[in-house]
């Protein structure tokens, strides 16, 4: 188990993510499909292209839930409870295929849950950026996480 418990993050702890991953044609295509977007900035070469951008966009949503899931082998793996929200989204560059992404996450606040003892509250920033350094995504996710002895 990667993850780790309630009691064993600190506030200020940063994690440069070890995998990266290159955004490729398929995965935008099946991204978009699979959630029934039809934006043809996303989809349509010739639209994209006619565009200010001059080039396919991948689709932000495939952004935010890859930023997400290359944080959670280090954060929330095993120990989590339950996603409680995602807050302050924000994509400030667009990201393109073939673009090299990264993440990297911190620990923001921590708060014991009332609810069950021993949990709590963990809330992560993560930032998402590409291989020129650029910042193409963020959020702030907040995590029930268990307690090493629940």
């Amino acid at each position: 188990m990667a993850g780790k418990y309630f009691d064993q993050w600190q506030v200020g702890e940063t994690i440069q993510h070890e995998i990266r991953r290159t955004v490729t044609e398929t995965d935008n295509l099946l991204f978009s499909a699979m959630t029934h977007n039809p934006q043809p900035l996303h989809l349509d070469a010739e639209a994209a292209r006619a565009s200010e951008f001059g080039q396919i966009l991948v689709n932000g949503t495939f952004t935010f839930a890859l930023m997400i899931g290359l944080s959670v082998g280090d954060t929330t793996l095993g120990t989590l409870i339950a996603n409680l929200a995602y807050d302050k989204l924000e994509m400030p560059k667009p990201v393109f295929i073939g673009d090299t992404l990264r993440c990297e996450t911190e620990v923001i606040a921590l708060r014991p849950s009332k609810s069950r003892p021993g949990s709590g509250v963990v809330t992560f920033a993560h930032r998402m950026h590409n291989q020129r350094n650029e910042l193409v995504c963020t959020c702030l996710r907040m995590t029930l996480i268990k307690g090493s002895d629940t």
